[in-house]
């Protein structure tokens, strides 16, 4: 599983031209799923994102996660994280799970980031989405569950 995290002031989505996710500070999701990633990949997910120290306490400092300042997550289905471009122009999919197996684990994560708390609002799964974020700082990072083994 391949997470890319934004802290955000504020972000949304919508499909179609209705907004179907919106959420104020908090951290905005891209959530790509790979063939071998299980339940527990989700779950070392959430525990990770929910408890990343990247929002600044009083001094300035990166001290607080998403938990500790209330903040909500807008997760937002994403399998072109997945795209290899390694070779020619046009990148490779395979990589990406298919929907029948990404789908029950995207969902998997929601529910296990809701049940630490959070608000979680979403996008559509497989729909054409258009993401619009205030990216706060900026602050960007990028997880993978493959990294955890090193």
């Amino acid at each position: 599983m391949r997470i890319v995290v934004q802290r955000v002031a504020s972000a949304s989505v919508t499909v179609g031209g209705e907004t179907v996710g919106e959420i104020g500070r908090g951290l905005l999701l891209l959530v790509g799923v790979t063939h071998d990633d299980t339940e527990a990949d989700a779950k070392w997910m959430a525990d990770k994102i929910a408890g990343l120290r990247i929002f600044e306490d009083d001094a300035g400092k990166m001290n607080l996660s998403v938990l500790d300042t209330g903040g909500s997550i807008l997760s937002v289905s994403q399998f072109t994280l997945y795209g290899d471009c390694r070779k020619g122009k046009r990148p490779n999919f395979m990589e990406a799970a298919r929907p029948e197996q990404a789908e029950p684990l995207y969902e998997t994560l929601n529910r296990f980031l809701r049940e630490q708390g959070l608000v979680v609002e979403t996008g559509r799964f497989g729909a054409m989405m258009e993401v619009r974020l205030v990216n706060d700082g900026p602050v960007t990072l990028i997880l993978d569950t493959r990294d955890r083994a090193r």
